[in-house]
């Protein structure tokens, strides 16, 4: 798996975590920062932007922690099948960037959606602070759940994790998903974390519109990600009542002018 330029040559083999420890100085070294973001892809992921965009961050997490983090997610990993499932549920629904062999509808019990991680960056700032979409315990969740492709799993994993553990805001957990058709499968939820200077307890509806309505970062508005999510949810023939309401008291919001697209952090 390359995540970094090709013409940085690191070794491989008993070694190879660190591909993770050299993102910072290349990117700081060979990616301009200051061109116009765009939509989250694999390459922005690959190349190192996507993290260096964090730098300003107090909460970000080291590169190590990162990949220590994904060991011992997977060191934890139930016994049933080889297969490799992720639960999306916020931005990963609409613009999942890895590579997957199955998608389907799929239930969450013991846990719902909730705006309930603080946010000074990507789509708000320290002056302007948003909130993040997380998982919290209670309830029942409706979303998708993504197959990681086996051939390249390896390299999706470390794609998820950069993306999704950036800040460390969440834990990622092993649940039961129910797939659409009956069939059962564990996969992998990136829950809030309660322990990080991000998590917020109070995610009321009251206390969230007037934040998400008011945040705005480099990245785009909070606004925009909430009606991205109201819209792929509407798709995908599923709803959740906090969003619907969020999305009603919010609004609709206007395009960010010379965005193409976003970089969102969740699951």
């Amino acid at each position: 798996m390359r995540v970094y330029p090709s013409n940085c040559h690191i070794h491989t083999g008993a070694g190879s975590g660190l591909w993770l420890r050299h993102f910072a100085h290349i990117a700081a070294r060979e990616i301009n920062l200051r061109l116009a973001p765009a939509m989250l892809t694999r390459q922005a992921i690959h190349s190192g932007a996507y993290f260096e965009s964090f730098e300003a961050s107090p909460n970000r997490w080291t590169i190590e922690r990162i990949e220590s983090s994904l060991k011992e997610t997977l060191a934890r990993r139930p016994g049933r099948g080889n297969d490799v499932w992720i639960f999306a549920y916020g931005s990963l629904m609409w613009n999942p960037a890895v590579k997957f062999d199955a998608r389907r509808v799929a239930s969450l019990d013991n846990w719902h959606r909730a705006f309930c991680l603080r946010m000074e960056a990507g789509r708000a700032t320290a002056e302007r602070p948003g909130r993040m979409l997380a998982l919290r315990p209670g309830g029942s969740t409706q979303g998708l759940a993504l197959r990681l492709a086996a051939d390249t799993l390896d390299e999706e994993l470390r794609l998820v994790w950069v993306r999704e553990m950036v800040l460390g805001s969440y834990r990622p957990t092993w649940v039961s998903l129910a797939l659409e058709g009956g069939e059962t499968v564990d996969g992998i939820a990136f829950v809030a974390d309660e322990s990080r200077d991000q998590y917020e307890s109070d995610a009321s509806v009251a206390t969230v519109a007037p934040l998400i309505h008011q945040a705005h970062g480099r990245f785009g508005s909070n606004a925009e990600y909430l009606s991205k999510l109201h819209a792929a949810l509407h798709a995908w023939g599923l709803r959740d009542p906090y969003v619907q309401t969020l999305e009603s008291r919010v609004g609709r919001p206007e395009p960010t002018p010379g965005l193409a697209g976003s970089i969102d952090f969740d699951a």
